[in-house]
């Protein structure tokens, strides 16, 4: 590849990157997006970039859920230290697996609902994650989450709205138990926050119309109750 060269000079540096450190690949989720539904994965990175201006500037931030973490650099560029765990040891083992030395990042197994991760954060997150946990495990799920935040940390919550769900895939379905509507979820979070401020996301646009109309609701949580 190296004796490749562009007809526009500009694109040189494309080539020599390749030739140095290889081209990168999808992670595990991310791939089979792109093979099955492209515009899918646009939806998602989308998610990652709300999150990560939300975020900007913070010291350590905690990824829950993190799956192949193929959207985490995108949070990473904006914050000084990120950790991701899952639960899952195959998509931990895939995400280190793809780990570049630019973007490396503590990643590890961890169930949530077995205990708080240890640490001290300034910002937690959890995207396309509560939607798969049993309404009865949520306020422990919500509670270890938020355990190691400060006083001046946030959380953010996103999640398929409980609207969208007629028109899910039958894949999502099979593991969406636990979608909420927007209101639904600014009480939830209410419980663990003194501030609560809920958007509405239609494909990759987040905005603040109407909550019924959205395929999917973030929910931002600042000033943690005791």
């Amino acid at each position: 590849m190296d004796t490749q060269k562009t007809k526009e000079p500009q694109y040189q540096v494309i080539v020599e990157a390749a030739t140095k450190r290889g081209v990168e690949t999808f992670g595990l989720r991310s791939s089979e997006s792109w093979h099955e539904d492209p515009k899918h994965l646009v939806f998602r990175l989308a998610r990652y970039k709300f999150v990560a201006k939300m975020f900007s500037g913070r010291k350590h931030v905690l990824e829950v859920g993190c799956g192949d973490a193929f959207g985490t650099r995108i949070v990473q560029a904006e914050v000084g230290k990120l950790t991701g765990i899952d639960f899952d040891p195959v998509f931990i083992d895939d995400v280190n697996a793809r780990m570049v030395d630019r973007w490396k990042f503590d990643a590890k197994v961890h169930d949530m609902l077995d205990g708080p991760v240890l640490g001290e954060f300034d910002g937690v997150y959890a995207l396309d994650v509560l939607e798969h946990i049993d309404p009865a495990q949520e306020k422990l799920f919500l509670k270890n989450s938020f355990a190691p935040l400060g006083r001046d940390g946030a959380g953010i919550i996103g999640l398929p709205s409980l609207e969208s769900q007629p028109y899910a895939s039958p894949q999502s379905k099979a593991g969406h138990v636990n979608c909420k509507s927007a209101p639904e979820l600014k009480k939830l979070m209410q419980e663990y926050f003194h501030n609560v401020f809920v958007f509405s996301m239609n494909d990759e646009v987040v905005h603040t119309g109407f909550h019924k109309m959205a395929n999917y609701v973030f929910a931002i949580g600042a000033g943690r109750r005791d």
